[in-house]
Order: C-alpha cells, then structure tokens, then sequence
C-alpha cells in the first residue's frame, strides 16, 4: 500500500484521501484485487478514525468483508479496539457485517460472546440480524458454546431470550462443537448451575450424548458436581442397537421350538387315531 494512503487512514484525512484519488484512480481498485490485506478501512476501524472510515464504507464497500493477514475484518478490528459508536455505523450501513467470518470462522457475534455484552451491543446486534446466532466456528461452536465457556451468563440470557421466540432454537442450543459436546455439556463441564437451567429452559436436550458417551449428567456425576446433579435430571437412554436381532432371535427360537412340539403331537395323534396295533401296544 502507498504509504501516503497508510497515513492518511491512520490520521483519518479525508482529505489527503481525495488528493491521491485524484493522482491516481486506480490507487484503491489495486488494493481491491488483494484477497488479504489491510485495507484503508481496516486502519481507520482500528484507530477510531470514524469520518474517514465512513467514506470508505461509500468509496469500497467491498473493503469491509476483506480479511487482513490475521483473518479479521474491519469490523472485528474495530470491536477488539472497543470503538462502539463505528461498530453500530457498520452494522446500519449493512447488517450482514455481523456474520463475517474471520480467523477459525469466529464471526462479530462470536466476539462479543466471548468479551461480554458491553455497551448492550449483543443486543443490538441481534435485533438487526438475529439469524446470526446459528453461526457456528470451525470448531463448531455456537455463540451458546462460547459464552458458557466464558461464564458469560448476561450473554447467556440474551441469547436464550432471543432463541426461545425462534422456531431453530433445538437446533442451535442442541448443536455439538468438535468434541460433540452440547452447551449444556459446557455447563456440566464448568460446573454452571444457572447458566445449565438457562440451557434446560430452551429444552436443551439433556440426552444428548458427546464423543465419549456421555450425557451431561454422566460427566457431573465424574466430577461429583453437587449442584448440577441436583439441577440436572437423569433419563433412560435405551440401548436399541442390538435390540431388534436378539428379540428375532429368541422369536425365531421360540416358534422352532413350539413347531417341532406341534409336529411331535400330531405325529402321535396320527399314530393313535388310524393304527390300532400301536394302541394296543401303548395300552396297558
């Protein structure tokens, strides 16, 4: 990148912008070609420059799904630097933003699950795009994964009051990360016992099993976590696998049985109704 374009967008001269445009058109076409770069709006996002940053997002809307060589966005940059008022500029230009995926496919929302709701930003965030809550990461953890793993509980609580009015909510809160654990799993694992009622209250499935067979009252029970025994109900989990072969089986084995008794009686009726001689025989 020119290093006068480097500068402009640090110091936010929109200006000095405009003056190289002016030199050379191409000036920011060229860096649009550059699948990860930091762009003028990734410096801008970074340092606040709010105005310059705003006539970029006119100039190059494009440069705000760019990725840098870390894998964030502008968008990332600007939450992680804590500039609020830019994050909510962003998100009215286009609402998408909130689920760009960056660096192991985390996305905004991700972010703030894992800092914590400040500024009521989660909230905002999914007033304007709620369906971003069924993002998941390339670990395949969902924002829920993310906030128990935190302890965020008042993370926690905006997501479930958003899940519940959603008709994908078993499928979100019941969603299994690489280790095939729930995020009820989660609570168990971190011993959580409000944020596993939380979980129970959007009919997480308490069933549900992880990589290692275990239900996360199994994996309580390992721990000896009083709490989350107490708060978390067991339940029957049948083992219908080799169930249907066996009672066949023992079917099978059973009509065998009964159809030679059958045949051994009318054998002998047979015999005792049309061969006197084996009457006689048989009588005493």
């Amino acid at each position: 990148m020119d290093e006068s374009l480097r500068t402009a967008a640090r110091n936010g001269n929109v200006s000095d912008l405009y003056t190289l445009i002016q030199s050379d058109g191409n000036v920011l076409k060229r860096l649009d070609e550059i699948e990860f770069i930091d762009t003028p709006l990734h410096m801008a996002a970074e340092q606040g420059c709010m105005q310059f940053a705003m006539e970029m997002m006119n100039l190059k809307p494009s440069f705000s799904r760019k990725l840098n060589h870390q894998g964030l966005s502008p968008i990332h940059l600007a939450l992680d630097k804590g500039h609020t008022e830019m994050v909510l500029h962003f998100v009215e230009i286009d609402k998408k933003l909130i689920r760009v995926k960056g660096k192991n496919s985390e996305t905004p929302l991700h972010y703030i699950t894992r800092v914590g709701n400040h500024n009521g930003l989660l909230d905002r965030f999914l007033q304007a795009c709620p369906h971003s809550i069924r993002d998941f990461t390339t670990q395949n953890s969902t924002a829920l994964h993310i906030a128990v793993e935190n302890n965020r509980i008042d993370v926690l609580q905006v997501l479930i009051r958003t899940l519940v009015k959603k008709d994908y909510y078993g499928e979100v809160v019941n969603r299994k990360d690489g280790n095939g654990n729930t995020a009820l799993h989660m609570a168990a694992i971190n011993n959580q016992p409000q944020m596993l009622k939380l979980l129970l209250s959007c009919k997480a499935d308490k069933c549900a099993t992880n990589q290692s067979g275990s239900t996360a009252l199994d994996v309580a029970q390992q721990h000896n976590y009083e709490d989350i025994i107490s708060t978390l109900p067991g339940c029957f989990i049948p083992v219908v696998s080799n169930f249907k072969p066996k009672l066949e089986k023992k079917v099978g084995n059973s009509v065998t049985k009964a159809s030679s008794l059958i045949s051994v009686i009318w054998t002998i009726y047979q015999a005792l109704t049309f061969t006197p001689s084996l009457i006689m025989t048989l009588t005493p």
